[in-house]
């Protein structure tokens, strides 16, 4: 379906029936709903709503790069979920999608009863950080206008966040790359310079107040988002870390034993 939040039209895909439980899901940068196809189909006991993003997959792709800021996106989500009438549901976010789902959840404490993050953070804590990633964003944005998304898809694909998943099935892997390469050269560009992790507010000095239950997953395969989970698991007054053999993209690589492991945690009563 398609809905307007604020005059930006959202594609939405929801599953299962409205007395059932609702759970949310945002995926991650050059990622669409089409990423969660794969495991959606073990979530049969919930109503699964998945979004398109700004700039991702078929929503729309402002040319104004300060309509993909946090806050917005933040309001765009507030906006769908009063128009679905979503009163409390769970959220799992992941990558890009977690650092949404973590700021919805700061900033709308009543909507969302369990929070789940796949290899997440609250943003970059140093301001010093945060300009430096600004400025590499702003760089890799100009080269996607530049040059199209192709050159930038076959550079993304092969950063180290993703080695792992060199070893996937070929298939799974051209699956992938077809939606990177669906995404707008424009929605991706701004996207990297509305709410790239170094252009939204960092929350690690909010995740004392979160009260939320909150299931941190992360890939053994990656050092640096386990880190970070780590860090945050002992500053959240009620949260998990559970490490699954995989790299990044938990839900990509390790799709049965992700959604069993999610199924367990929306299952748990609090």
């Amino acid at each position: 379906m398609e809905l307007m939040a604020n005059g930006v039209r959202y594609h939405i895909e929801v599953t299962g029936d409205e007395k059932r439980p609702v759970l949310v899901l945002l995926h991650g940068f050059t990622g669409s709903t089409a990423t969660w196809h794969p495991v959606i189909e073990y979530w049969q006991d919930f109503r699964v709503v998945a979004i398109d993003l700004i700039g991702h997959g078929k929503t729309d792709s402002p040319r104004d790069a300060k309509r993909y800021a946090m806050e917005r996106q933040l309001e765009d989500l507030e906006s769908i979920f009063r128009e679905l009438k979503l009163s409390q549901f769970s959220l799992l976010g992941y990558s890009m999608g977690g650092r949404t789902a973590l700021a919805y959840a700061y900033e709308y404490p009543d909507r969302v009863n369990k929070l789940i993050l796949e290899s997440a953070s609250p943003g970059l804590m140093l301001e010093a950080d945060r300009l430096q990633r600004q400025e590499a964003d702003a760089r890799s944005a100009q080269e996607i206008l530049r040059f199209g998304i192709e050159p930038f898809v076959a550079k993304w694909e092969n950063i180290p966040l993703f080695d792992s998943q060199k070893s996937l099935p070929k298939s799974v892997q051209q699956q992938i790359r077809q939606e990177r390469l669906a995404q707008s050269a424009q929605g991706l560009a701004n996207s990297l310079l509305g709410m790239g992790t170094g252009s939204q507010r960092s929350y690690w000095d909010c995740l004392q107040d979160l009260n939320v239950p909150v299931l941190l997953l992360t890939g053994e395969l990656d050092s640096k988002f386990c880190a970070i989970a780590q860090r945050m698991q002992q500053l959240l007054p009620n949260a998990e870390h559970r490490i699954i053999s995989a790299g990044h993209a938990i839900h990509v690589e390790k799709p049965a034993e992700f959604a069993t492991m999610v199924m367990e945690r929306l299952n748990q009563n609090y």
